[in-house]
């Protein structure tokens, strides 16, 4: 009787949640795709979306899961445009990591940008309305009205 009991409490048991471990993924064959998630805390969540064919780059994006904000800004680029080479992976990850350590009621995106600038590239505002992995796998309970996030076979 216990073993069934047992049988049937793991029928019965959720289907285990989404990590930010699977929220990686290649998004053009062996050249690009997204990884690095990461939650910073207060409904926050960070990755990198990168690029390596006939030229690099890689950019980083730092959303906030409740209201769909995000800011995302060119941290890495060699042989994609124009202008020179630059690599400011490393300085602009320690920003936002200040930036992010700071009390959740004094974050804000305006801010979070004005202390990239002008380390990052190409540095945009904007509004999410679709449910990033990072998002669904770390705090679904944010999602409000935006498009849920689906995982991609």
């Amino acid at each position: 009787m216990i073993r069934l009991a047992l049988i049937m409490a793991a029928f019965a048991a959720p289907a285990s949640a989404l990590t930010l471990a699977e929220c990686r993924a290649i998004t053009h064959v062996s050249h690009g795709g997204v990884a690095g998630h990461v939650d910073y805390g207060a409904g926050r969540v960070g990755w990198i979306n990168w690029w390596s064919q006939e030229g690099v780059f890689t950019d980083v994006t730092v959303a906030d899961c409740r209201t769909g904000e995000f800011l995302k800004t060119r941290v890495r680029e060699d042989n994609i445009s124009a202008r020179p080479p630059f690599d400011r992976r490393e300085v602009v990850r320690e920003i936002i990591e200040t930036e992010m350590a700071g009390a959740p009621a004094l974050f804000s995106f305006e801010r979070l940008r004005d202390a990239i600038h002008p380390k990052g590239k190409d540095i945009e505002l904007a509004v999410l309305e679709e449910e990033p992995c990072a998002c669904a796998a770390a705090y679904p309970e944010l999602r409000g009205e935006k498009t849920p996030y689906e995982v991609s076979e």
